[in-house]
């Protein structure tokens, strides 16, 4: 591997070792359409060129707007490796977060994708005085294309080109890369400052836990690249040698992995619990035999464990069976050559993984922050290095720390050098001793495996003075069928509740089997028979749980929560004080009952 200390070094390393003619690969209008190593260089130098022809200078900020695709690398590349700052911002936050990012950021123009985002910012670009000029990358009538830059830089390719060599030798792995504005739950969003180093170094470490791929091997990007976990990862399958592909949409995924037979793939659980699902309800719609061969192997898989050492001769040869018999299928499913794939940004299921390391896919479980580039701890693809329920283990490139309240402390190359132009802030967030405050709470061991509890700011007190952790209990109940979303509430109040989103593809299933009949959800989930369905499903998980955070009452409601409603940040967490405040009514039915 070329000597790699600045993101765009990955290209340096690749036109070395890994010179494709697929390098990079995205499906429009139906059709593949691919970008060689060359391509890419083309690109990204001719970006560049252009860019320095405009003025641009060392620090200055370039805002991007886009889904993924292969020219959100050449735009990338070609302004970090003249020093300028990638500000890459989420296509499906709010207006008010729209306004906030691109005049805080100090963002000199922005790049948005397509005419559907152009007209979202442009009356927001009218007024907003730091923005000297939009562009699109599709052609948009009327609007400036991101081609021009690059013709204008292949215009004046002779006359700049030594300006460009002497500005990537100007970029130093201290410099500032990129600026990620963390969605959080509550108020504006902080600018996270990150430099080459704090990526370099995570993608560095992160290239240790992905053994099993390859030079050539498929990796699909769905996961958002204004996400740092996919950005990350972005730059780890370049510096692994592997080809990537863009989804043409976040439907069409699992056709695209059929497409490509992909090989690895970034998700959050959100996506994961999607696509179990879908292959546990096809599993009930088959004919009397064979749906009993499907559920024998999945109690088989649920009771896989990856201590070799645990599993019998006698389970071993069920395995066997049952990856003969059903989970090949999955695997097929999936593209068929699935090796592993990359969960993070929420917890996830710990029977998730187990299901699918038994189906031979290995699923690796890890944590971080935005502010830690992200990756803190993970999962590897090998026994005794990993653990379902655990985040994985820290490497010992990186100081941790439990304090005495529980929570996670950090340091290391990968730790953000603060918000930007918010001091304050940035001092709240990392002590006089270097410690980022993660506020997550966590335990520990010896072997420094980690294993996260709850958020710090999640976590409430009943009237009672007992603390009630929210996101174990949603998590143990979100292993449900009947269950989609699931909020727990009860700060401040006497007994611990939930609302409850259904899985209504599930539920409707469940309906026309046990004759129930409704005109729409919102009549459906005030059916007493289906509230006494769910009534069961609760008592059943608060069989599992301690006293206080068994749920003693619940609500069902019947809109999806997601980030276009704004119940989600862009990463899928709960806004939980949106929610409380949307269902106030619910809240009060169910505490003043």
């Amino acid at each position: 591997m070329a000597k790699i200390t600045r993101t765009f070094d990955l290209l340096t390393n690749a036109e070395e070792n890994f010179n494709y003619d697929v390098a990079l690969s995205v499906k429009r209008n139906g059709k593949w359409e691919n970008f060689s190593t060359a391509d890419y260089r083309k690109y990204v130098d001719e970006f560049s060129f252009g860019l320095l022809d405009m003025g641009f200078e060392k620090g200055d900020k370039i805002a991007t707007i886009t889904n993924n695709r292969p020219e959100w690398n050449f735009i990338d590349f070609g302004m970090s490796q003249i020093g300028c700052v990638h500000v890459c911002i989420y296509p499906t936050i709010s207006e008010t977060e729209f306004r906030h990012i691109l005049s805080h950021s100090d963002a000199k123009i922005i790049i948005v994708a397509d005419m559907a985002l152009y007209q979202k910012i442009k009356p927001i670009f009218d007024i907003t005085g730091n923005l000297k000029e939009i562009y699109t990358i599709d052609p948009v009538e009327g609007a400036r294309n991101w081609k021009e830059i690059c013709e204008r830089g292949r215009s004046k390719e002779k006359e700049i080109r030594p300006l460009l060599e002497k500005r990537r030798d100007d970029v130093q792995p201290d410099d500032l890369l990129t600026l990620i504005y963390t969605s959080g739950t509550t108020g504006l969003s902080k600018g996270v400052m990150l430099t080459h180093k704090n990526v370099v170094s995570n993608l560095l470490m992160a290239f240790r836990f992905a053994t099993y791929l390859k030079p050539g091997d498929r990796a699909l990007s769905f996961l958002p690249l204004s996400h740092v976990l996919e950005r990350t990862g972005n730059y780890l399958w370049q510096a692994k040698g592997l080809v990537i592909y863009y989804a043409e949409s976040i439907d069409t995924i699992g056709e695209n992995m059929k497409e490509i037979r992909v090989n690895t793939f970034i998700t959050v659980p959100r996506v994961f619990e999607k696509v179990y699902d879908k292959i546990i309800n096809k599993g009930r719609e088959l004919p009397a035999i064979k749906k009993m061969i499907f559920f024998w192997a999945v109690r088989v898989g649920d009771r896989y464990d990856p201590d070799p050492k645990k599993r019998s001769t006698w389970y071993n040869f069920k395995l066997y069976l049952a990856n003969k018999l059903i989970f090949s299928k999955w695997r097929e499913a999936l593209g068929g050559e699935l090796k592993g794939v990359i969960a993070g940004g929420a917890a996830l299921q710990p029977r998730l993984a187990r299901i699918f390391w038994a189906a031979n896919i290995i699923v690796q479980e890890g944590y971080g922050l935005t502010e830690t580039s992200p990756v803190v701890s993970a999962n590897n693809s090998y026994f005794p290095w990993v653990r379902f329920g655990s985040v994985g283990v820290v490497p010992e490139e990186i100081d941790i720390k439990i304090a005495e309240d529980g929570e996670i402390l950090v340091r290391g190359d990968n730790l953000m050098k603060g918000y930007y132009k918010d001091p304050e802030k940035t001092r709240e967030a990392i002590d006089d001793e270097g410690w980022f405050h993660t506020g997550d709470i966590g335990k520990l061991d010896e072997n420094r495996m980690l294993t996260i509890t709850d958020r710090k700011k999640e976590i409430f007190k009943l009237s009672g003075g007992k603390y009630v952790a929210p996101q174990q209990i949603e998590n143990k109940f979100k292993e449900s069928q009947f269950i989609d979303q699931i909020m727990v509430i009860g700060e401040n109040r006497k007994f611990t509740a939930a609302l409850i989103v259904p899985d209504f593809v599930f539920l409707h299933k469940w309906c026309f089997l046990h004759n129930v009949r409704f005109e729409d959800n919102a009549d459906l989930i005030k059916k007493p028979k289906v509230i006494a369905r769910y009534q069961e499903e609760v008592d059943k998980y608060n069989e599992q749980l301690g006293h206080v955070s068994k749920i003693k009452v619940f609500r069902l409601v019947c809109e999806s929560w997601t980030p276009e409603s704004g119940d989600l940040s862009p990463t899928q967490k709960l806004k939980r004080k949106v929610l409380l405040k949307k269902y106030s009514h619910l809240v009060e039915e169910i505490y003043g009952g």
